[in-house]
């Protein structure tokens, strides 16, 4: 519950002719968040971000910011800011002029000596001192990042909307200006709305996630709660990884609940009560299956499929005998010997009961 939001969707929906992008949907953002919606491409997440921004109209319910309903109002006359996947800079300007284009136009019209020393905290702000000169063809894809960061926050908006804003970045470059991101937040102190489709991000940067699907909701939670306590497969699966496994429920256990995998009887430390079910699907995140475990650890018995080098962890292929997909692990390599690793061999691996995901009436996808 947002005790304060900032941001309020009531009943929002956006359909184009025929099609519904996004169903009816009631969202809350609090003052000071940052707040990632997540998913993959037709989910509904950027259409969200465009209804908060102004860039489209809702067809139904009603955006409300700092307490105003501003369902009919255009993107800037909105107390929000948009630093969009292209950065949309003007390349015949400089980084300063850049900067200062939104405090110029008619519908702020801020003073020129206020215009200065805005640019100029910008600037500072995002590392850019001694650059202002620069035109954007002479920057690093990094570097134009930042410009759109300080053009976005130079006229202190309420919330500021990020679009995919790194998706432009090399992997290395991506992480530091993760980074960048977080600090900028934490030192503005308004409220950031992203959205991006890299789950790495998501976790990293979010105080909480709104991960989507087909134009609705699928769960709300903060980075620990969706990783720990998924409420769907698809979520499962989109936050972080999991292998997603058919099972039948074999009834209880002491505190456990037995289900049946493939040949083998695997314990979870969830509710005995879900053991009534008729079926059940199990999520096993590979980071979670280990090569030696507690006394009430499920051994689980694979073949090597193929293996895979990430540096100093290993992602193995496995395959269990009665399982008619492969289940993926992903082990540090100073845990397994090299005879342990050879496709075609055989390696046991343990799984905690408190580890184990269990769904009940659902599918990932």
């Amino acid at each position: 519950m947002i005790s304060k939001p900032i941001v309020s969707l009531e009943g929002v929906t956006k359909t184009y002719g025929n099609f519904t992008a996004l169903h009816a949907t009631d969202l809350s953002v609090g003052e000071g968040e940052f707040v990632t919606l997540l998913g993959p491409s037709g989910c509904g997440k950027t259409t969200t971000l465009r209804l908060v921004g102004g860039f489209e109209r809702a067809s139904a319910g009603r955006v409300v910011i700092s307490g105003e309903d501003v369902t009919s109002r255009p993107p800037y006359l909105r107390p929000v800011n948009t630093v969009f996947q292209d950065y949309a800079l003007f390349p015949h300007m400089s980084v300063s002029q850049n900067i200062a284009y939104g405090l110029s136009v008619k519908s702020n019209n801020v003073p020129r000596a206020e215009q200065a020393a805005r640019v100029a905290e910008a600037l500072e702000l995002v590392g850019l001192e001694g650059m202002a000169d620069r035109r954007p063809e002479e920057l690093s894809g990094g570097q134009r990042q930042r410009v759109a960061m300080a053009r976005a926050v130079v006229r202190r908006p309420r919330v500021l909307l990020l679009d995919e804003p790194l998706s432009a970045l090399d992997v290395k470059l991506r992480e530091g200006m993760q980074v960048e991101l977080k600090r900028l937040h934490r030192e503005l102190g308004i409220t950031f709305i992203m959205v991006t489709h890299d789950q790495t991000e998501a976790l990293a940067l979010s105080d909480r996630i709104v991960v989507m699907n087909k134009g609705r909701i699928a769960q709300i939670g903060s980075p620990t709660e969706l990783y720990d306590n998924p409420s769907t497969p698809y979520v499962a699966d989109f936050i972080g990884a999991a292998n997603l496994l058919d099972a039948a429920p074999a009834g209880p256990d002491g505190g456990f609940t037995m289900y049946r995998l493939g040949d083998t009887l695997i314990r979870s430390a969830q509710k005995p009560s879900l053991a009534l079910a008729s079926g059940a699907m199990l999520g096993i995140r590979p980071e979670r299956l280990l090569v030696s475990g507690s006394e009430v650890a499920n051994r689980l018995s694979f073949t090597i499929k193929e293996v895979l080098f990430h540096g100093d962890r290993l992602k193995l292929e496995l395959m269990m005998r009665g399982v008619d997909k492969p289940i993926f692990a992903e082990l540090a390599r100073t845990v397994l010997a090299s005879s342990q690793t050879e496709t075609g061999s055989h390696l046991d691996l343990y799984v905690e009961p408190s580890d184990i995901l269990v769904f009940t009436g659902g599918h990932a996808g």
